[in-house]
């Protein structure tokens, strides 16, 4: 299991005080995991490369140590976050901070 600890303070919250919703939601994300044909160090990449594209900075960190556990290189990390710089813009570029400071334990 990954370090909770790189969850947001929201998701964190989320879990604490809705936990029958949370249960409801991380139940429907099992589900399309094993719903995908993608072997899930693929799946993990190309959702880093979604929450970059999306900004959505506060998950980055405990998605990329779930990437990093189903066996994601550093630099394969650097290249989710910037597989959308052509079609998001360079919006994603603020994702590789937090990455990569979430890969090297920092």
């Amino acid at each position: 299991m990954t370090d909770m600890s790189r969850t947001s303070a929201s998701f964190a919250r989320f879990t604490t005080d809705a936990p029958t919703h949370s249960a409801a939601w991380l139940q429907a994300v099992q589900g399309l995991g094993m719903a995908s044909t993608l072997d899930r160090k693929t799946q993990s990449l190309i959702y880093i490369g979604i929450l970059a594209a999306l900004r959505f900075e506060s998950g980055i960190g405990f998605h990329v140590m779930e990437a990093r556990a189903r066996g994601a290189s550093r630099e394969d990390i650097i290249s989710a976050v910037l597989t959308g710089l052509p079609a998001a813009g360079n919006g994603v570029i603020s994702a590789l901070g937090p990455a990569l400071e979430a890969f090297d334990g920092t």
